[in-house]
């Protein structure tokens, strides 16, 4: 393996990439960054969750003046998830050099970017649609722009961007520097590269084919606004002995961790914002038990060594397939048996067939629990810890107490106060989450404008319901998705 000591970098990026604790290169930054750095045009064949935002991010800030108030740098994404997490990535690369960070994506005020513009940002992340809006009305100034970067150029051509990739691509110099990454390379995409690259190296990169065969994979289909109350159910009615709850976006994991100690569960969030200090102090009450649930972006779990871990809930649904089987394999480890619940909106399905083809696993489906069947895991879980109590012995110094209790009442219903009292009854203490837009839809959706807004139909599937997988019992079998 390659570490990043060996690849020639700067003081100030070696420092920033310590300090988001990489140290070996993936197959991908091994291979782009040396070849970026010489200022060769880059084919890059590989999936997301290969570290490829590295691979093009370091050399990037590598070459960029830090006192140049310009815009040296473009990338391109399909959607505004993916520029806000490669922009978040690129700022956490170049916060040593200061190398300064926009992104530009439809759906946020325009006015606003403009302004932003003006302060004189080095890179621009942004969306097709919402580039050329800038470059229209001559907000984006390009002419000074030396590295561009196409990111999931099959995603942009899936979602019909391919026009203003194009007019984009005509728009910044020609001696530029152009990178392009892609899973896949139809023949769109080759005819871009062979009319706007220069003699590109191509690099390819064949992911892990990564099997779980020990997860229970489920999913349910839920609306945004639902889905913190179905959690809290799950958790109630699965009882986990440790759990990891993914979300999209650091807002996302902050507002959970909150709303789930709310709720009376015990829960810490991790994510970039966090110092290492925090990180390594949440991780470590995580690992001890003393935290039930730990809430976490894809980029602050990467790389954490946990094990015991009987339940991974992905609250979001992650945009590509290798994020949700790194997610998942944090449960089901050294031959235990583990269970993983991802969450998905209807209009989110076609990302839940591109996992399952990924993984080469169906999904099953399963049915929220309701209130009553939550109160009920709860009960259960009370009785198992009496059970745990009883078969432990040592009750002498409670047999005294056990008999006044006995005295004039009725022996069921002193045993009922007893699990009244253990059980964690329903909490519907209000709690705020943020609504998250859904990802984009990834087949049949059209542009209604240049502004990066999808229009498309969806069908509904029957919702089928399944058992809930208490942690001492297999889950029964669940009927199949129609």
């Amino acid at each position: 393996m390659t570490k990043f000591s060996e690849l020639e970098l700067s003081p100030s990026l070696l420092k920033s990439v310590k300090r988001m604790g990489f140290e070996e290169a993936t197959p991908i930054q091994a291979k782009t960054i040396p070849l970026s750095l010489q200022g060769k045009d880059i084919i890059g064949q590989a999936q997301t969750g290969t570290g490829k935002t590295a691979a093009f991010g370091i050399p990037l800030i590598e070459k960029i003046d830090p006192k140049n108030p310009h815009i040296q740098g473009i990338i391109i994404a399909p959607t505004r998830e993916l520029a806000i997490q490669v922009s978040e990535e690129l700022y956490k690369i170049g916060y040593d050099a200061r190398a300064r960070v926009l992104a530009v994506y439809g759906g946020q005020d325009i006015q606003r970017q403009i302004k932003a513009l003006k302060k004189g940002p080095q890179i621009i992340v942004g969306t097709p649609g919402r580039i050329l809006d800038h470059i229209n009305r001559r907000t984006l100034k390009l002419d000074q722009v030396h590295t561009l970067i196409l990111d999931e150029a099959d995603e942009m051509l899936n979602m019909g961007f391919i026009d203003d990739i194009e007019a984009i691509l005509s728009s910044v110099p020609e001696d530029r520097q152009t990178l392009l990454f892609s899973a896949t390379m139809p023949d769109p995409i080759r005819r871009i590269a062979e009319r706007f690259m220069k003699n590109p190296e191509t690099i390819k990169v064949k992911t892990k084919e990564m099997t779980v065969p020990l997860i229970e994979q489920y999913f349910v289909k839920v609306y945004e606004r639902e889905k913190f109350d179905v959690l809290s159910r799950l958790i109630d009615v699965q009882s986990p002995e440790l759990a990891i709850v993914f979300g999209r976006t650091k807002r996302r994991v902050d507002e959970l961790a909150n709303a789930l100690n709310l709720r009376g569960y015990i829960a810490e969030g991790i994510h970039g914002d966090l110092s290492q200090a925090k990180r390594i102090s949440v991780l470590r009450k995580f690992k001890e038990g003393k935290v039930d649930v730990l809430v976490a972006t894809d980029v602050a779990a990467r790389g954490l060594d946990i094990s015991g871990v009987t339940h991974v809930y992905n609250y979001d649904i992650p945009q590509d397939p290798e994020s949700y089987v790194h997610r998942i394999g944090r449960t089901g480890r050294a031959g235990k048996e583990g269970m993983a619940i991802t969450f998905v909106s209807p209009r989110e399905m076609g990302y839940l067939r591109t996992v399952e083809q990924t993984t080469k696993k169906r999904m099953m489906p399963m049915r929220p629990p309701s209130i009553d069947e939550a109160f009920e895991g709860q009960q259960r879980v009370s009785m198992e810890r009496i059970n745990e109590i009883l078969n432990e012995g040592n009750l002498d110094q409670y047999v005294t107490v056990a008999k006044e209790l006995l005295e004039g009442n009725d022996p069921l219903l002193v045993i009922a106060a007893a699990l009244k009292l253990m059980t964690k009854e329903p909490d519907n203490t209000p709690v705020h989450i943020t609504e998250e837009r859904p990802l984009p839809m990834k087949k049949d959706f059209q542009r209604s404008s240049k502004k990066d807004s999808q229009k498309s139909s969806y069908r509904r599937g029957k919702q089928s319901s399944s058992s809930y997988g208490n942690k001492n019992r297999k889950p029964k079998r669940a009927e199949r998705r129609p």
